[in-house]
């Protein structure tokens, strides 16, 4: 694995750690009135940065028969027209974003999912059963939106890393990509109340551009894609 692998990985990692299960669940968490429950906040993160594991390693097998099959499909085609649909899905993608910011901006500040999971995860903290069930359901709903997880499961496979160390590489990147919410914790624990108003001034921050965090993503996916069908259209006609 190259330095340059690691470092993208290591970048896509830390953005994830900032999504709605990984962050703001775990803030939520940690501002619930009383006692910090250390063990239901440390249950929650191991469940749900093992169930990344374990859905990574699915959707890595299911990418990869998937391409293998299509590989042959693909094989026989001219490749300025391939290049060219390229363009295409990736301004689809640039747009998808300008719309999914869009609605992220009408819908801040109202009530709904939103304030049920902040619910959910505060009424929840005496049960440990109640951590892990939230960990799984908060993972499922999100793990398909997580482009920036996507994107790492393809640059590993593309690796040609072999099955072991793709393995401690993707478990690599799901122990990083719930650090901060473990080093909030341990600032939560140490600090006690000194530290509440940073908290909730944290989670205030994410719960109102958590949404539009999707939608900057996607863009940045769009514009990727879209740059590298130009680049080697350009190198095709050239």
């Amino acid at each position: 694995m190259t330095l340059t692998i690691v470092a993208g990985l290591l970048g896509l990692s830390l953005l994830d750690s900032t999504s709605f299960g990984t962050l703001l669940i775990p803030l939520w968490l940690l501002l619930t009135p009383g006692r910090v429950r250390v063990g239901n906040v440390a249950r929650y993160l191991v469940t749900i940065g093992a169930f990344y594991f374990v859905a990574g390693v699915a959707i890595a097998a299911g990418a990869t028969t998937a391409l293998d099959t299509l590989q042959g499909t693909f094989d026989g085609l001219p490749e300025q027209p391939m290049r060219v649909a390229q363009l295409v899905i990736g301004l689809g993608v640039v747009a998808l974003s300008y719309w999914l910011e869009a609605r992220a901006k009408r819908t801040q500040g109202q009530p709904g999912r939103l304030a049920q999971w902040r619910d959910r995860a505060m009424t929840e903290t005496g049960s440990g059963g109640g951590m892990t069930r939230l960990a799984v359901i908060a993972a499922t709903l999100e793990v398909l939106t997580m482009l920036p997880y996507l994107v790492a499961i393809g640059i590993l496979a593309s690796a040609d890393l072999g099955a072991p160390r793709f393995a401690l590489g993707l478990a690599g990147y799901c122990v990083v990509m719930c650090l901060p919410a473990v080093a909030l914790t341990i600032l939560r624990v140490v600090g006690h109340e000194r530290v509440e108003p940073t908290l909730r001034r944290i989670s205030d921050f994410f719960a109102r551009n958590s949404a539009k965090a999707v939608g900057w993503t996607v863009g940045a996916i769009g514009i990727g894609v879209t740059l590298n069908a130009i680049v080697n259209l350009v190198v095709l006609n050239s």
